[in-house]
């Protein structure tokens, strides 16, 4: 009594599969951070520990998309990996044309290519 024809299908669009995950795109090796960097946190609120799970997760930041496709390359190939986060809530960064979010205040975060340690620096102590 198995027969499915008394229960035809309904009828729905096509869904996307979306898939999260929480593994990391690749190691970061030891953590280090510059005095100048650990200074900005303390000033803007942002916590250090976010922003190195948005990285070793492929949030790239604020990031040029050309330079946020290097970096997925640079995944694959042992290259240095870079992100660029400005520390503003979303709203703001979204509404600072990109030529003048230079002025926001502003840490990267370097994984060397060979992940043996990674540094979170204000652009100016690079």
């Amino acid at each position: 009594m198995n027969d499915k024809s008394n229960f035809p299908e309904a009828k729905r669009p096509p869904t996307a599969v979306i898939i999260f995950t929480n593994a990391a795109k690749f190691q970061l090796g030891q953590v280090v951070a510059t005095p100048g960097a650990m200074e900005l946190l303390e000033q803007t609120g942002f916590s250090a520990a976010a922003l190195l799970n948005l990285h070793v997760h492929g949030d790239w930041g604020d990031c040029d998309p050309k330079d946020a496709a290097q970096n997925e390359l640079a995944i694959v190939r042992q290259r240095q990996v870079i992100s660029v986060y400005r520390l503003v809530h979303n709203a703001k960064l979204a509404a600072t044309p990109r030529l003048k979010r230079i002025d926001l205040p502003t840490l990267w975060i370097i994984t060397e290519a060979d992940r043996s340690a990674t540094i979170i620096l204000r652009p100016q102590d690079y």
